[in-house]
Parts: structure tokens; sequence; C-alpha cells
């Protein structure tokens, strides 16, 4: 089952499932009361969800809807992976020392996001702060009840479902400062979207085809699969005496490809379209400007 949020003509934020050829089953149309996504992921147990998996109702036609991110405004920081596939990890190091990191352990990081902007959508370029801007495409993980202690071999069953995220990042800011907090958390810098797949719908661990292209080009081409840590270590690590609030989204990482992995890297630019794509989830196209 597709998620998404919708922007109607009468401009009201909806959540709904995505059909096919396109149209939009309103939960409202078909009986449930949910304010937005925040609200379903937390309260709608596995129950609830077969009966929206299986509702019926009027539809919102495509083109009478404007799909935006699934989870426009998150309940708190993004929880990131950085450095999580080999290759890039290797690429990053050749761009700066800053990205020197010698351990075993998972690197975590947060990402502030006031909003988030959805597919089809603008990502500020913030010239007059930064000249070394770059695009991360990642398989995002959507936590769907709290989870603390939780075991690895637990771990699947607190996944609500999975989104694209563009891990929008300032170069410069995040090597200049030697943290990557504010590099990635300027506004507009977390895109997500098309849609939240739920969890039942990907096979686990998701092993899907993780590619981006930047103005027709392919830039990144890759798996899933390729994680150095993966989700279940991913989430059992976090939950160990740290509460992981439903809803909590956590971005796993990007492959080889970045702009700053090019030997002599050309950064995002007005205008550029980069379109961060995983198979099984859609497309998240995004223009800069």
């Amino acid at each position: 089952m597709k998620l998404v949020t919708v922007v109607t003509e009468e401009s009201k934020e909806e959540v709904g499932v995505l059909k096919e050829e396109g149209s939009v089953l309103l939960l409202k149309n078909a009986g449930f009361n949910y304010n937005d996504m925040n609200d379903l992921i937390i309260n709608a147990d596995a129950k609830e969800l077969d009966k929206i998996r299986n509702a019926e109702g009027e539809v919102l036609k495509e083109g009478s809807y404007k799909i935006i991110s699934p989870i426009p405004r998150p309940l708190q920081d993004v929880l990131c992976l950085g450095l999580n596939y080999k290759a890039h990890a290797a690429e990053a190091f050749n761009y700066s020392d800053a990205f020197e990191v010698k351990r075993e352990e998972p690197i975590f990081f947060s990402k502030r996001v006031s909003y988030s902007q959805g597919t089809d959508s603008v990502i500020p370029a913030h010239a007059d702060i930064t000249k070394k801007l770059d695009f991360e495409n990642e398989l995002g993980v959507i936590i769907g009840k709290n989870a603390l202690n939780v075991s690895e071999e637990d771990a699947e069953k607190y996944v609500f479902g999975y989104t694209i995220i563009n891990d929008v990042s300032a170069r410069d800011l995040q090597t200049n400062h030697k943290q990557w907090y504010f590099g990635k958390s300027l506004d507009g810098f977390t895109p997500m979207g098309p849609c939240i797949v739920t969890a039942d719908e990907i096979a686990y661990p998701p092993a899907l085809h993780i590619h981006t292209k930047l103005n027709g080009e392919t830039r990144q081409d890759s798996n899933t699969s390729l994680l150095i840590h993966g989700i279940s270590e991913i989430i059992s690590t976090l939950s160990k005496g740290m509460t992981l609030k439903a809803g909590t989204i956590i971005a796993t990482g990007t492959p080889k490809g970045v702009l700053m992995g090019m030997e002599n890297p050309e950064f995002l630019k007005n205008g550029d379209v980069i379109d961060c794509a995983i198979d099984g989830i859609g497309n998240l196209v995004n223009v800069v400007f």
C-alpha cells in the first residue's frame, strides 16, 4: 500500500492511498479520521491498516491534487546514517579528510527538518551561504511503534514503511564546521516522497535498486542490500537506552555517485533537476532554485 499526503483543489492537506492509474482515495472519503500522516502512523494498528488497504470510496483523479511530502512536518529531527555504503565512504574521504572515519560502529547524526517538501518541488540553493550544494539519495525507514531496547531479530516488527529521502548537503558548511548538522539542516534540505510504501509490500531486509539522475544523466546506481549497517542493526543500536518514537524517520545513507565524489566536483546550480528513484517506491524529483 502506498500512502500519500496530497493538497486538494480546496488547498487542504489530506492523507490518502495511491491507487492504480494515479488516482488517490482520501481516507476521509472511506470513513477514516486521521489528522495527518503522523497521526496515522502513531495510531493505526495492523488491523486498521488492513481495513485501509481494502477500503473503497470516491477517489480523486490525477490532476485534481498535488502530492507533497508524505510527512511534511516530522515530529522530530530525522536520524541519519553517514558513510553507510563502502564506495561512498571512499569517495567522501577522497574529497576531504573531514570524512576520515576508521571505526566499525555506525555513524549517526541528525538533520533538522521544519518542513519537508515533496516531489516536483524546489530545493532552495541558499547561494548566499553555500557554493557546494550536493544531493544524496537515501532509503528512508519509518518507525511504526515506540522502540526501546529492540533486538536485531525483532527490529523488522517496528518498521511501518519506506520512503525516499534526498539528504541535500552543503559540503562547504559540512566540512568547514567539522560536523554535519548545520550543512544538512538548511530549510528545504529534506525532500521526501513521493509516498510511504507499507512494510508488508517489500521483502525484508529491502534489496532495492537505488538510482539517481542529474539532468537526465545517471549519477548513482546501487542497491540497498549493500548497506554496511543494515536496518535491523540500525534500529537495535539506536534503541538501546533511547526510545525511537512512532513516526521517527531514519535516513539509511547514500551510495556512491554524489557530486563531491567527482574528480573535479561541479556542484548543484539553479535549474538542475535531481531525480532520486528507488524501485518499488517511486521517484522523488526536485529542481534547484
